[in-house]
C-alpha cells in the first residue's frame, strides 16, 4: 500500500511526509507592512464571475518580491472583485445570515492568490478573517491573534480578504475587504503601514478621471477627503471608495500610517513601499492618512514645506 507502513501488529499507521522546520523571525519592533490589491485591479465587478489570472500572477510576483525581502513583516489583503460583490447583492435583509455566501465566495479569491503566490514560490496560507474576529455593538473588532501572529512569527505570508463576521447580537456581517485593516490594528499594533492598491491615484479632488490628488488627509480633521468623494458604481454592494476612507481614517486615528495608491505592474519591484514615503520614486501619486505628528505638510505632489 503506497503511502502505508504496515507495523507489527494488525494496526496500519500513515507514513507521514516530513518538512523542515521553519526558522522563526523576529516581528518586532520592526514595521509592518499591510498590501490590498482591489479587486478593480484583478476583476470586472459587472461581468459574473470574473477573475483575471493573469493580473492576478503578475501582482503576486511584486508581493512575492516583498516578501522574500521581508519575511514576517508583511501581510497581503485581496478585494474581493466579481465573486464577493456578486454574493452580497439581493440580500434577504430580514435573515440574519443572509450573507453566509461571501465566506464561500471570498474564499475561492483568497485561494486564487494563494495558488499564485506559492507559485511564486512563497509560503501563502489564506486566513478566514471570521474564524479570528467579531463585531462589537459599536462595530468594532474584537480579534484573536495568536494564528496570523504564528504564521508571521514562522516567515508566512497571510492572506487576508472580506467575510461574513458575526456580530455579539448573533447576525452575521458582510465585511468589505477595506475593513481588514481594522483587523490588522488590533491584532498587529504598532508601527503598522497600510497600503491600498485601487484603479485611482488616491483621493482625486477634480472627480474620477482628474489629474488633481489629495496628497495628506488628517484623520482627525477628514473633511476634504469625504469631500471629493464621488458616486459608486452600480455594481459596487461594498460603500465604494467611502468605506476605504472610513477605515483607513479609523486606522490612522489609531497610529498607522495608510496610503491609497493607483496599482500598477510596471515598476520593476515595490520595495520602496518599506521606504519613507518621501524617498518614494517621484512618478508615485499617492494620498497619505496619517496622524498630524508624522506629517510634514505639503502643498502638492513633489512639493514640500515644513
Amino acid at each position: 500500500m503506497e503511502g502505508r507502513t504496515l507495523t507489527s501488529g494488525s494496526t496500519v499507521t500513515e507514513k507521514k511526509k516530513r518538512y523542515p522546520p521553519t526558522k522563526p523571525v523576529e516581528t518586532t519592533p520592526r514595521q509592518m507592512l499591510a498590501i490590498k490589491i482591489g479587486g478593480s485591479l484583478f476583476s470586472d465587478k459587472s461581468i459574473e464571475g470574473s477573475l483575471d489570472t493573469a493580473a492576478i500572477a503578475e501582482y503576486a510576483h511584486l508581493i512575492a518580491d516583498l516578501h522574500r525581502k521581508n519575511p514576517g513583516h508583511i501581510v497581503f489583503i485581496t478585494g474581493g472583485g466579481a465573486l464577493g460583490h456578486a454574493a452580497l447583492r439581493g440580500l434577504d435583509e430580514t435573515d440574519p445570515f443572509a450573507c453566509l455566501p461571501l465566506t464561500e465566495a471570498l474564499a475561492q479569491v483568497r485561494w486564487a492568490w494563494t495558488q499564485a503566490l506559492i507559485g511564486q514560490g512563497v509560503r501563502a496560507l489564506p486566513l478566514q478573517l471570521g474564524a479570528m474576529a467579531s463585531l462589537n455593538q459599536d462595530g468594532t473588532f474584537s480579534v484573536t491573534a495568536d494564528t496570523i501572529r504564528h504564521a508571521l512569527n514562522h516567515g508566512v505570508l497571510p492572506v487576508l480578504s472580506g467575510d461574513s463576521v458575526l456580530a455579539n447580537d448573533g447576525a452575521l456581517h458582510g465585511l468589505s475587504s477595506d475593513r481588514v485593516p481594522e483587523f490588522l490594528v488590533h491584532a498587529l499594533g504598532l508601527p503598522l503601514r497600510i497600503v491600498s492598491f485601487t484603479d485611482v491615484p488616491g483621493i482625486l479632488l477634480d472627480g474620477p478621471n482628474g489629474e488633481q490628488t489629495l496628497k495628506y488627509v488628517d484623520p482627525f480633521q477628514p473633511e476634504k477627503a469625504y469631500n471629493a468623494l464621488w458616486t459608486n458604481s452600480e455594481w459596487d454592494t461594498t460603500g465604494g471608495f467611502r468605506t476605504k476612507i472610513d477605515a483607513l481614517i479609523t486606522c490612522a486615528s489609531s497610529g498607522a500610517e495608510c496610503f491609497i495608491l493607483k496599482g500598477s505592474t510596471h515598476h520593476a519591484h515595490s520595495r520602496y513601499l518599506f521606504s519613507p514615503h518621501h524617498q518614494w520614486p517621484d512618478d508615485i501619486r499617492y494620498t497619505r492618512i496619517a496622524p498630524p505628528q508624522t506629517e510634514t505638510r505639503e502643498t502638492g505632489h513633489g512639493e514640500r514645506r515644513q
